[in-house]
């Protein structure tokens, strides 16, 4: 990250006068920023030379809650469906999160850079840790809760991680690995037992002091690692910083969420994935937000609609894969409580699927677009038209092009790469580096882009729309078939539940489409040989013949991850027998 020079700076925080927009509440503003001298600027950004996100944000609003300035409402709010219930206010949160800093310096022994591997599902603890690896400088480095040993144990080498943060259920997995990473020097468990060689993390924070004073960390340095999985090789770590996650929703105030204090959100995404530390942490806390979290051991549609009706939840977040499953249900027999506005993420939604969901809520789904590496890259936020199948214009602070292999910026309507301008300056937001990987970092840009490795097109108006993954478009006779196209046109038939379309070999046209799919229950009974005919009939009156499926297979469910996208590449490397 490219920072020009600061002799004194001094970040001040005011409130938001009321307006229409911002319900009278009060507001953190990153735009009070003043100096002596010049103030640091990045192209047209004015940011500050330190940062910390607990001490400048969370502890701020602590302050104007204790100022009665901030409703009522919790700034956390966590139940597990079996009559468990958590509530924190900003201040609880600064209380306990300061014991669990003195818990992981002080009695672990972590310092400033030290990394620390967490593998929390959605329980309170998980906000905890992040929250006091902040203060204490810590890096933080989340994992998905089924990960299993062999997974566990390339994190810890390839980190270097000197401690891990994990539950009962886990522990062994970590146990069985541990001998083999020699960094490794605490063990800390969730739990209500015990275990050989671990610290109860409850009993070590809370005999700690609340008295922790927050770490001096400068904007670019580092805050968290996410592991990341590409097409070929080992996940990459995707390093970011201080200011790329927790100072840009700052600088961009309402770009993809448009919260006040007295909102409610709930995230569904998974503790590892980076939607849950944009949707779940860093950008509602910006607005003084309630997280709310459900543990969701396993997500359920009834569950689901169910806490909708129960809850004042205002705002949902989650992947087309949640929104595809609710809409299978009768949602006529629910009444939400407080539900005005859903946010899918993750991967393109069928434009079926939203339209099931506005007919039967009668509320829009907005969809953002976004990687590991960058944030929210694309969105369509509150007050935007929405078009169908179309992931809106670029977000706040990116400059995003369609582009071709010469880096040329291509016109309206013409496919190319989706790609974000990063020369001369890199714009706040993005990662820093893939850590340990120079190489793989530099094939990330081309010319003066960062190209996302998707493929892509932007409208006269702006609007872009996903057409997959470079590596997920089919070839075939020579047209270029991109899958999320023929996807959309086989779940308008009411026989498709979700379908995955991948390329597969043929010795004529080298390689044609081939569709994955689930079939509705009330289809179940059905010839499938007739079925098939009539999906392909369906496909060629729907887009362009040439994209229908040729090869067809009925599955019971499609392989995916564990934050809900469809596991594409599996489905075509079995069919080109690579598994």
């Amino acid at each position: 990250m490219k920072l020009f020079k600061l002799q004194s700076l001094k970040l001040l925080w005011t409130l938001k006068p009321p307006n229409r927009n911002f319900h009278g509440h009060p507001r953190l503003l990153s735009c009070d920023v003043y100096s002596q001298y010049e103030p640091v600027r990045q192209g047209k950004q004015e940011i500050p030379k330190y940062f910390n996100f607990a001490s400048d944000v969370l502890d701020k609003w602590s302050e104007i809650e204790k100022a009665g300035k901030r409703p009522s409402n919790p700034a956390f709010w966590w139940i597990n469906g079996k009559g468990e219930e958590v509530k924190w206010s900003f201040e609880e949160l600064g209380f306990l999160s300061r014991k669990v800093a003195n818990a992981l310096t002080k009695e672990c022994g972590l310092q400033k850079g030290d990394k620390l591997i967490q593998i929390l599902p959605r329980i309170p603890e998980w906000w905890l840790v992040k929250v006091a690896c902040m203060r204490a400088g810590i890096v933080l480095i989340p994992g998905i809760s089924q990960l299993s040993a062999k997974d566990i144990q390339y994190r810890l080498q390839a980190s270097k991680a000197t401690c891990i943060i994990t539950t009962d259920k886990l522990a062994p997995a970590v146990d069985s690995v541990a001998s083999q990473c020699q960094l490794l020097k605490t063990k800390l468990m969730v739990s209500k037992g015990s275990r050989e060689g671990w610290l109860n993390f409850t009993e070590l924070y809370q005999n700690q002091s609340s008295d922790h004073s927050c770490i001096k960390t400068r904007i670019q340095d580092p805050m968290i690692i996410f592991f990341t999985s590409g097409t070929t090789g080992s996940p990459k770590m995707t390093l970011h910083s201080q200011g790329s996650l927790g100072f840009r929703p700052l600088l961009s105030e309402r770009y993809w969420l448009d919260l006040s204090p007295s909102d409610v959100i709930w995230n569904t995404a998974d503790t590892g994935w980076i939607l849950t530390s944009v949707a779940s942490f860093f950008d509602p806390w910006v607005f003084g937000s309630c997280i709310f979290i459900h543990n969701l051991p396993q997500t359920e549609s009834s569950v689901i609609l169910n806490t909708l009706c129960k809850f004042p939840i205002d705002i949902l977040v989650g992947a087309p894969t949640l929104f595809r499953m609710l809409v299978q249900n009768d949602l006529s027999k629910y009444k939400f409580m407080n539900l005005k506005y859903c946010i899918s993420g993750g991967e393109p939604l069928n434009p079926e699927v939203t339209g099931q969901w506005k007919s039967q809520t009668g509320l829009d789904i907005h969809e953002v677009y976004g990687q590991t590496e960058t944030g929210i890259i694309c969105c369509v936020s509150k007050g935007m038209k929405i078009k169908p199948g179309s992931m809106g214009k670029a977000a706040p602070l990116y400059d995003v092009q369609i582009i071709d292999k010469n880096a040329n910026i291509l016109p309206p309507g013409q496919q190319g790469e989706i790609a974000i301008r990063s020369k001369p300056i890199q714009p706040l937001g993005f990662f820093s580096e893939y850590l340990d990987n120079p190489k793989k970092t530099a094939e990330s840009e081309r010319g003066d882009f960062y190209v996302t490795g998707d493929r892509g097109t932007m409208d006269e108006d702006g609007y872009f729309q996903f057409i997959g993954r470079d590596d997920d478009i089919i070839i075939s006779s020579g047209y270029r078939i991109g899958p999320f196209e023929v996807e959309s046109a086989l779940i308008e038939h009411p026989a498709v539940v979700e379908t995955a379309v991948v390329s597969s070999p043929d010795s004529l046209r080298g390689e044609v489409v081939k569709a994955f799919v689930v079939l509705s229950p009330t289809f179940s009974s059905t010839d499938l040989e007739s079925l098939t005919r009539d999906l392909q009939d369906h496909v060629k009156k729907t887009t362009a013949p040439y994209k229908y499926p040729r090869k067809v297979e009925f599955v019971k469910e499609l392989p995916k991850t564990v934050t809900g996208k469809i596991k594409r590449n599996e489905l075509r490397d079995k069919e080109w027998g690579r598994i």
